[in-house]
């Protein structure tokens, strides 16, 4: 992989360089993302690697989709340049002990909920930011708490690069795209769309003035408790930098969701924008 970005460097000076880390498993939100990499850089580097390190010791890393030639099928299709699809033995080494942690907004939201999952994703995410050296990577909306975690750890270690949050793609009658979608069966499907149906509640308790924290914090919480089949993690509403508590949305704020359908863990969650923004 280094390899190849130094020839590529070497042969196009000044060649912006984006990159999409995955897990896999890709669907129209992944594709999405190298869109808006393709869009705006000369060289696009997809990686695919279903990271251990950011998986609980009771997770679903056995059973995580893996659909290896057919996302190379489909990157290959939107013109990705180069697809970096590391083992776990070349990205963890015997003996290999460093990570990264961002411990104080690491620990909120799914951090708080999945215990060491933030410090595997700043860890594996550090690394691919050193063997591809990207000008740009693109990250989805949909992991507004990871993107959180990874801004101020660009920051803090100093990565020459710019970080681009791109808008959530959902199906047509709203649920969140996933790869653990596919998990679901039709009833649980069904039942899923009680996480965007809660948000949206929200929203429009919002766009009809209501700006008290606790208030709408009720009104998601008890949308998704009503809910069939629907088991609640966590709903917040928070400040989308810190994921710190806000007692007052009208500076803007992200409300969160995470909940078990059956045996899947979904998440989800909306921007509700501050005084004087426009969405």
């Amino acid at each position: 992989m280094r390899d190849a970005m130094k020839t590529a460097r070497r042969d196009s000076p000044g060649k912006i360089v984006g990159l999409v880390p995955t897990m896999g498993a890709l669907h129209e939100g992944h594709l999405s993302l190298v869109r808006e990499a393709r869009a705006s850089c000369d060289c696009v580097v997809t990686t695919i690697f279903v990271n251990p390190l950011q998986f609980g010791p009771h997770e679903d890393l056995g059973k995580y989709p893996r659909t290896f030639e057919r996302d190379c099928e489909m990157l290959s299709a939107e013109g990705v340049d180069v697809v970096f699809a590391p083992t776990v033995e070349e990205m963890y080494p015997a003996g290999a002990a460093t990570v990264v942690d961002v411990p104080e907004i690491g620990s909120r939201l799914d951090g708080a909920s999945r215990p060491g999952h933030f410090r595997g994703v700043a860890t594996i995410v550090t690394k691919l930011f050193h063997i591809v050296q990207p000008h740009r990577a693109f990250f989805g909306q949909k992991d507004a708490a990871q993107v959180a975690v990874l801004r101020p750890m660009v920051r803090d270690l100093n990565f020459d690069l710019e970080l681009i949050t791109c808008p959530i793609v959902r199906e047509a009658d709203g649920l969140a795209m996933s790869s653990r979608n596919r998990y679901l069966s039709a009833s649980e499907r069904s039942q899923a769309l009680a996480l965007h149906a809660a948000l949206t509640e929200v929203e429009n308790e919002f766009k009809r003035g209501n700006r008290d924290v606790t208030s709408l914090r009720s009104v998601l919480r008890e949308r998704l408790e009503r809910a069939p089949g629907v088991r609640m993690d966590y709903a917040e509403i928070v400040d989308q930098h810190t994921l710190g508590p806000v007692s007052d949305s009208r500076a803007g704020a992200l409300v969160a969701v995470a909940a078990w359908v059956g045996e899947t863990r979904l998440i989800d969650n909306i921007l509700l924008p501050g005084e004087g923004t426009t969405r």
